[in-house]
């Protein structure tokens, strides 16, 4: 069986990084957040728009996410940084505390100059990053991995080669005992039947698709028609057709293992297994929600290069063709267009893709890491009031 050395938390879970991180809770102290994490060097800032101004839906969505990527296992400690009696900084630091995590509030307010604001981040980090370094890796089995299965930029070679070869990795994890998450509800439909069939029991396939429909409802209900929307203009210039063309493509990176679960935005499974995660198939939004519900590594098929990354979990990107491995191999991890050249597999890509992610969680940076590409947003429900 695999293992790797990993970072044992409070709570039991266990981290492939160590990292420090400062973030804020309310969006307009994004800008104050990058001030406070550029004064301790080694500090990742993880900045959004959102927790002011919305409806309760998307503050619990907010709320969920944040406390998700604080308390995450890569996380060696967090500081928020929240606007005057901040009700989501608060709950998460309670919540985080009572796990036992690393975790610290400071409260943006009129009783406090930004001086000593600064002056108090920049001691607590210091100290942070300091009790980091101490942390020493562990031996941990790959049944604690989850890895989260994420598409961008699709082109006609995503569906033959990066995403069938991520299909046969996530069938190895799985028959290891490990779990893998595929996202991107919007990326199913019109191959909604196909997942729903791969359901370990009736009730696992009905959610499936129930989310599936209700979020074609709610497009439609803005005046659009996602299936003449998609694909993208970048999709139709690599080659693809249609919306099912598409969604068909992308749903392969699930494999062939039964789907044992389906999980709201930013949620964490309670199988393991296959498991669909409900995310928009924006990537950033998609990303952050699979790394919040524990996602330690994700995975990334690209047919343009996008060099799109997380604040705080290794992204492999996976290239769907020669051209753009040549062209962008700087950003790109594995390179399946060995498979239109004749010269590897879908399952040999599948196995390379198993030791990347191995590689991965025993420390060895990832080309995004390498880039210091920490792309973070949170995906929004509704209207900002």
């Amino acid at each position: 069986m695999k293992s790797f050395k990993g970072y044992r938390r409070a709570d039991g879970s266990i981290g492939v990084r160590n990292h420090v991180i400062v973030m804020n809770t309310v969006g307009e102290l994004s800008g104050f957040t990058k001030k406070i994490a550029n004064l301790v060097p080694g500090v990742i800032p993880v900045i959004h728009q959102g927790g002011q101004a919305q409806f309760p839906e998307d503050y619990e969505q907010t709320l969920r996410t944040l406390k998700g990527t604080a308390g995450h296992p890569n996380i060696s400690a967090a500081l928020l940084i929240g606007m005057g009696d901040d009700e989501i900084a608060t709950e998460i630091t309670e919540a985080l505390k009572k796990k036992g995590r690393v975790v610290h509030t400071i409260n943006f307010n009129n009783g406090k100059s930004i001086p000593e604001v600064l002056k108090e981040g920049e001691k607590w980090l210091g100290q942070a990053v300091e009790r980091s370094k101490s942390k020493e890796p562990e031996l941990a089995d790959v049944t604690e991995l989850v890895i989260g299965l994420e598409c961008g930029g699709s082109d006609a070679w995503s569906g033959i080669t990066a995403n069938p070869s991520i299909g046969a990795f996530s069938d190895l994890i799985v028959g290891d005992g490990g779990t893998s998450i595929l996202a991107e509800t919007t990326e199913a439909i019109g191959a909604e039947h196909i997942l729903a069939n791969q359901a370990v029991n009736r009730e696992v396939g009905d959610r499936f698709l129930n989310i599936v429909r209700k979020y074609e409802q709610r497009i439609k209900e803005t005046g659009e028609d996602i299936r003449s929307a998609n694909p993208t203009p970048g999709n139709m210039a690599g080659g693809l057709t249609t919306l099912e063309e598409k969604s068909l493509g992308c749903i392969k990176k699930g494999g062939s293992t039964k789907l044992m679960e389906v999980i709201d935005y930013a949620k964490s499974p309670t199988e393991k297994g296959f498991i669909f995660m409900d995310t928009p198939g924006y990537d950033v939004e998609s990303v952050a929600g699979l790394v919040a519900g524990g996602a330690q590594i994700v995975l990334f098929s690209t047919g343009k290069g996008s060099p799109t990354g997380s604040p705080i979990a290794p992204v492999i990107k996976i290239g769907t063709n020669p051209k753009v491995y040549e062209i962008m191999s700087e950003h790109i991890d594995v390179n399946a267009g060995k498979i239109v050249e004749g010269i590897s597999t879908i399952v040999e890509i599948g196995e390379e893709i198993y030791e990347k992610v191995m590689e991965s969680a025993n420390g060895t940076k990832t080309a995004a890491e390498s880039h210091s590409h920490q792309e973070f947003a949170i995906w929004r429900l509704a209207e900002t009031i």
